[in-house]
């Protein structure tokens, strides 16, 4: 979609080098840099100005916003318009962008419906290890009452990323909401500028902070055999391997999947290798090799083709986990959740990008 960018076009009066602007994109990279609040891909951050909603490109990294051209225009009211009357092509914001602006045709965030709802300038969407260990347990929203209380809150069950999200969100938005905990999902904070985006971002985390379980060592000397034949090695992350030798985490993890991302660039649920086998033991009896197979009280392989956006999730996986108690009733993404994730194309370009190795540039 075109749209004018000359006097008194859509992008009159707009300056992509702004003060506010630059310190948005250093702000990301900071947060992108942060495992326990952005993994991979994953998070996104967006500003409106002068009717344009410049938001992350979808499947690029947070952490690259000082060095890379990761920020797409889009055109805010045709996009609010279109979701106010449920149109499908809020579904798909790329309808929307200022292709005169987006040299490299990258696509918005799969999360700019949820950005344009907002009507702060400032909008910060983070994947907190700490929100999502609340955020899917079953009693999430009298945990996150507790802790919250005092601000403009708002808990949103969970919903698909897109289109399904962004008409949860609208049910419960209200004039004043700042902070949205998405079930099984993450973050949000809306500030009109970026010191107060960073500041409530700051005390959000805080309030949910908790202490991660500790785990033993991994035994890098056993899982090394044990990848012996198979096309399996040690994970990049040494913090990924606390998942499986913390039993509570393991049994946490082989219950299924938790949140989104997990399922996209790890796969549903996790592989967990029994007493007496090893990985080629696991793929052997698996329809498709899996991405990461749990060892109990060893710690974790990750097939060997495994790429970063993966390699974040299983460090994620075992960050979240960690801060779940053991006894605790979670919500699980159910098989028709996971069915919608795998056969979305927006996720399917997203990991396309993942593997190739854009997201990286």
């Amino acid at each position: 979609m075109r749209k004018p960018a000359g006097e008194g076009g859509l992008m009159a009066g707009f300056d992509s080098g702004s003060t506010e602007f630059r310190m948005l994109r250093s702000f990301s990279a900071s947060i992108g840099a942060d495992p326990l609040l952005v993994q991979g891909a994953g998070g996104n951050t967006s500003i409106k100005q002068d009717g344009v909603l410049w938001i992350k490109a979808s499947g690029t990294w947070l952490m690259n916003a000082l060095t890379g051209d990761i920020m797409v225009p889009v055109a805010l009211e045709p996009l609010l318009d279109a979701l106010a009357h449920r149109s499908e092509a809020a579904e798909k914001a790329g309808q929307f962008t200022l292709e005169e602006l987006n040299p490299r045709r990258l696509r918005p965030s799969i999360e700019t419906t949820v950005h344009a709802l907002m009507r702060q300038k400032i909008v910060v969407h983070v994947h907190c290890v700490e929100t999502i260990s609340i955020a899917v347990q079953a009693n999430a929203e009298a945990l996150l009452e507790e802790r919250l209380r005092g601000l403009d809150w708002a808990y949103v069950p969970y919903r698909r990323p897109g289109l399904p999200l962004a008409q949860a969100i609208a049910q419960r938005l209200k004039p004043a909401t700042n902070v949205l905990v998405l079930g099984n999902h993450g973050l949000v904070v809306a500030a009109d500028t970026v010191g107060e985006a960073a500041l409530l971002l700051q005390r959000v985390t805080g309030l949910l902070a908790r202490s991660p379980r500790p785990a033993s060592a991994p035994d890098t000397d056993a899982l090394l055999r044990l990848a012996i034949g198979s096309d399996y090695r040690l994970p990049a992350s040494t913090a990924a391997h606390a998942v499986a030798t913390d039993l509570a985490s393991c049994r946490i993890a082989a219950s299924g999947s938790l949140y989104p991302d997990h399922v996209i660039f790890l796969g549903v649920g996790s592989a967990i290798a029994g007493p007496h086998e090893n990985a080629a033991a696991v793929v052997a009896r698996s329809a498709v090799a899996p991405m990461s197979i749990l060892f109990p009280g060893k710690g974790i392989l990750m097939r060997r083709d495994a790429n970063a956006g993966a390699e974040a999730m299983a460090r994620c996986l075992a960050d979240v986990a960690a801060r779940v108690d053991g006894t605790a009733r979670l919500n699980y993404l159910s098989p028709k959740d996971n069915a919608e994730l795998l056969n979305w194309d927006a996720e399917k370009y997203r990991q396309e990008l993942n593997r190739t190795g854009v997201t990286l540039q």
